[in-house]
């Protein structure tokens, strides 16, 4: 079966031959300064916005000094939601109150966190996910339903729960190294649908044979 199309708005053809509304190829309709997501990944939502930039990452605003990040092959599904760092407030004073961001000449320079947040290749995140500033998502892994991430998550760990842990990984350490060996995400088309039988049967050791040299 042949890849979707990474240039297509709407990758989902439905039986009747409309196309799918409410998923979509991110690199095709995030134009936003800040934000990268790699090709093949999509997101889905029942009520599809105008601006999908600002219904994922509500607080990034353009001129902020820092980015989100998103892989190849990654899932998003409907109300999940990147708080990024231009939502954090100053914790170092006596109060938490944003104070320069009501003087124009104060506000440009004022950004208490500006760490980047980054998801991996490979990342499903769930149904009303929040993936809060500054994380990073290891590839391959799972964030689960609801579930509210911070820090830094392993490659193939499955997170789930307020706040997020590890519950699992989805295979086990010699596995997941030979997978980030592997970096399936990144050979080209062809080779990438050549391999589907082993990826959705996982067929770890028929992927190692058709990887490229």
């Amino acid at each position: 079966m042949p890849l979707p199309d990474p240039r297509k708005r709407n990758p989902i053809t439905l039986p009747d031959g409309t196309s799918h509304a409410g998923t979509v190829m991110l690199s095709q309709v995030l134009n936003h300064p800040n934000i990268k997501a790699g090709d093949y990944s999509y997101a889905s939502d029942f009520d599809p916005p105008q601006d999908w930039a600002q219904h994922l990452a509500p607080y990034l605003f353009p001129g902020a000094r820092e980015r989100l990040v998103i892989g190849r092959f990654c899932q998003i599904a409907h109300g999940a939601r990147f708080i990024t760092a231009s939502a954090n407030h100053a914790q170092d004073g006596l109060s938490c109150y944003p104070f320069p961001v009501f003087d124009p000449d104060q506000m440009a320079g004022f950004q208490p966190d500006t760490r980047d947040t980054i998801v991996g290749n490979d990342v499903w995140i769930g149904y009303g996910a929040l993936i809060l500033p500054g994380a990073r998502i290891g590839d391959g892994a799972i964030i689960g339903a609801g579930a509210v991430v911070r820090g830094t998550v392993p490659p193939y760990a499955i997170v789930t729960g307020n706040p997020g842990a590890v519950q699992s990984y989805r295979f086990s350490k010699p596995q997941i190294a030979r997978l980030l060996a592997l970096k399936w995400w990144d050979w080209p088309a062809d080779l990438i649908t050549r391999a589907e039988p082993a990826l959705l049967s996982g067929d770890l050791d028929m992927l190692e044979s058709i990887a490229p040299d």
